[in-house]
């Protein structure tokens, strides 16, 4: 009787047929796929948005270094205009100081011409000339030189021309005024006189031309 097999119970046998005994799946592995699903969309998000951030941020140090090449060359500017306008008023006020400083070296020629006493005092005055004249080389002030030049039309004003045969055309003759430049730049051209060729001279050559024309 005790071997005899016992039935099995119905209700036993349908329980651990259900689902509840059923071998669960790996988690492990559902989580890997579940998560290789959605990388993918993951990095090419965080990859459109470091391209955006390179993007962004080169285009403010575009407009960094822009606004900084802007900042140095309106201080270029300023600081150009600035020179200009003190060198213009240094070069106003030494041209109104060359119209006196003319008249008191004439008069210092005209003192060659009277007494041992008026010489004396010249002398003095001569140092006193010079004194200017060291100023204006100071102030980078220097004449332009005419003796044995021709005319320049950039550095000389004509104030008569003579006709002659002795100096070639153009030679200056004589300097009524004396011309300054202060480095590179005028500021008061020599007032002159230039030779000239006479007219007979030139109406001769005009007729020679004229032939060798009408001949050929």
């Amino acid at each position: 009787m005790s071997d005899q097999k016992q039935p099995e119970d119905p209700l036993t046998e349908e329980f651990e047929k259900s689902e509840i005994f059923a071998p669960e799946e790996p988690v492990e592995e559902t989580l890997h796929e579940e998560n290789n699903e959605e990388a993918p969309e993951e990095e090419d998000a965080t990859t459109l948005e470091t391209i955006q951030l390179r993007q962004e941020l080169k285009a403010e140090k575009d407009k960094y270094f822009r606004l900084l090449a802007e900042m140095e060359n309106t201080r270029k500017r300023m600081q150009k205009e600035k020179e200009d306008m003190s060198r213009f008023s240094q070069e106003k006020v030494i041209v109104e100081f060359l119209a006196p400083l003319d008249n008191y070296e004439n008069a210092l020629m005209f003192a060659e011409q009277g007494s041992e006493e008026v010489k004396n005092w010249a002398k003095g005055f001569e140092m006193i000339l010079t004194q200017f004249k060291d100023i204006l080389a100071a102030h980078n002030v220097s004449q332009i030189t005419t003796k044995d030049n021709k005319f320049d039309p950039h550095l000389h004003e004509v104030i008569e021309m003579e006709e002659t045969d002795a100096y070639e055309e153009g030679t200056i003759l004589k300097e009524f005024a004396k011309g300054y430049k202060c480095g590179d730049r005028i500021i008061r051209p020599a007032r002159i006189k230039i030779a000239k060729k006479q007219q007979a001279e030139t109406n001769a050559t005009e007729e020679q031309k004229e032939k060798e024309q009408n001949n050929e």
